[in-house]
């Protein structure tokens, strides 16, 4: 049977961008002033819309009308959350669009330039229960090495993880329940990790992304669990895994007192980068404190600060993403590509394409660049090109 309306109608698209916006069939339908069996239909590939209903659509769920006709790329595995509770199902599908879209603008930025090479320990684990304390040390540990990162410690984790080949989006998401999701591109062979920013709670971010980052070591190969005691398990291995990366063995032990006060652990936080809670858990599996002697240390800290925040907490500035940014960026400056063209490029809404790359939200209300040929050519001769150079640390982007 043949359809009608737009040839290349991609019905994957609008399963994407309903999930991005958090709306329902039913709304959609009442927001373009069609049926529901309309967009019903439009979802099952059984039929596309007409040109001007194309161009309503694009314009409720804020997308170009023509990115309803690019090919997916559905190469990315299958997330994995901190919460698998069905109550949170929109909440999962929300994130999870919104990693396929940076995905969509990763494989469209890389037409232009290298990105850093994947550089992250490689785990062959099929199942959770295979996964050992001591291996779990040991991948930490290959981390820091394979880094550079030393056994101090980390003053950017976000850096070094952009610098080993992930490509990080950090965005203000609207779901407090969810702090971060991670997946593999098997078509780009790079891994993704999107953290939450609506707590803007440097400490608690930091120790996010290295949860992240232990599902992509550890769990590469171990499908999305939906069993719950096999999920949680999974949780307590990243959680492990967070707090080897952080606080590695030997050189963290040195720094512990014996019976350390929560005054103390204050320090341990500053220096450190761990939020108190963090630090009580590392210091037990360490074998430096008891399991009565942890139970005592949380009581205290509830007692004396709640359960939600620390002091301290607004001493550290959140750790930026900043390799899609920075591309963006040499490529606006090098005339490659206008700035009003970028988010055209993306098929996105400047908020979007900005939100998730970590650009400012005003960032393509500026005026349009003016690219003359002559120009283009001379920066696709460009070499190299250095990204933040506020930060004093640099990452390397070859120009093709």
């Amino acid at each position: 049977m043949s359809r009608s309306g737009i040839q290349g109608f991609e019905s994957e698209r609008l399963i994407q961008a309903l999930a991005a916006r958090r709306l329902s069939q039913l709304q959609v339908a009442e927001l373009v002033g069609i049926s529901a069996t309309t967009v019903s239909k439009w979802r099952n590939g059984i039929q596309a819309p007409e040109h001007e209903t194309l161009e309503r659509l694009a314009k409720v769920l804020n997308v170009a009308p023509e990115w309803f006709t690019r090919p997916t790329f559905n190469s990315l595995s299958g997330p994995l959350f901190r919460s698998n509770a069905s109550a949170h199902t929109q909440a999962r599908a929300k994130l999870a669009a919104r990693l396929h879209w940076a995905h969509d603008v990763t494989v469209a930025l890389e037409e232009f330039v290298d990105l850093p090479l994947v550089n992250i320990p490689l785990r062959t684990f099929l199942e959770p229960e295979e996964i050992t304390q001591g291996e779990i040390e040991a991948a930490a540990n290959e981390t820091r090495e394979l880094w550079s990162l030393g056994r101090g410690p980390i003053q950017d984790l976000a850096l070094a993880a952009e610098g080993a080949g992930i490509v990080l989006v950090r965005e203000e998401t609207g779901i407090a329940q969810i702090e971060g999701l991670s997946a593999w591109s098997e078509s780009l062979n790079r891994p993704f990790v999107l953290l939450s920013a609506d707590k803007d709670n440097a400490y608690r971010s930091r120790f996010d992304l290295a949860h992240e980052i232990a599902h992509l070591v550890l769990h590469r190969r171990i499908a999305s669990p939906n069993e719950r005691e096999r999920h949680k398990l999974m949780e307590r291995q990243a959680h492990a895994f967070a707090g080897a990366l952080l606080m590695p063995a030997e050189s963290f032990s040195s720094d512990v007192r014996a019976n350390p006060t929560l005054d103390d652990l204050l320090l341990l936080k500053r220096r450190w980068g761990a939020s108190v809670a963090a630090i009580i858990m590392r210091i037990a599996s360490l074998d430096l404190i008891d399991e009565f002697e942890k139970l005592a240390l949380f009581k205290r800290r509830s007692a004396r600060w709640g359960s939600k925040a620390e002091p301290g907490d607004a001493d550290r500035q959140v750790e930026r993403a900043r390799l899609l940014s920075r591309t963006i960026q040499l490529l606006v400056e090098q005339h490659v590509m206008p700035l009003a063209a970028v988010p055209l490029h993306f098929g996105l809404s400047a908020h979007d394409t900005a939100s998730l790359t970590g650009l400012p939200l005003s960032y393509f209300n500026g005026p349009g660049e003016v690219v003359d040929l002559a120009t283009l050519r001379a920066a696709r001769s460009i070499e190299e090109k250095t990204i933040n150079k506020a930060s004093g640390s640099v990452l390397p982007f070859k120009r093709r």
